[in-house]
């Protein structure tokens, strides 16, 4: 599990398609503050299907950034 807060970004070299998995969020507050929460869980082939595959979480400041990374990149309205 991990608390996003700042983004940097880079150059890959070489890109490719993930496979599409399922995923998951929910929103929670913890001593006043509001959380973001995504939740992947891989391939439905992996040993222990349904079992978290990764965790991120994001506070106001980390989903401004995401946020604006997004809106950067695909000009939302």
């Amino acid at each position: 599990m991990a608390l996003l807060s700042k983004f940097e970004q880079i150059t890959m070299s070489r890109n490719s398609i993930h496979e599409e998995i399922e995923s998951t969020y929910s929103v929670f507050e913890h001593d006043g503050q509001k959380f973001i929460q995504i939740d992947s869980y891989g391939r439905p082939e992996r040993k222990i299907p349904g079992k978290k595959s990764q965790t991120f979480q994001l506070d106001k400041k980390g989903g401004r950034l995401l946020f604006d990374i997004l809106n950067d990149t695909f000009h939302f309205k």
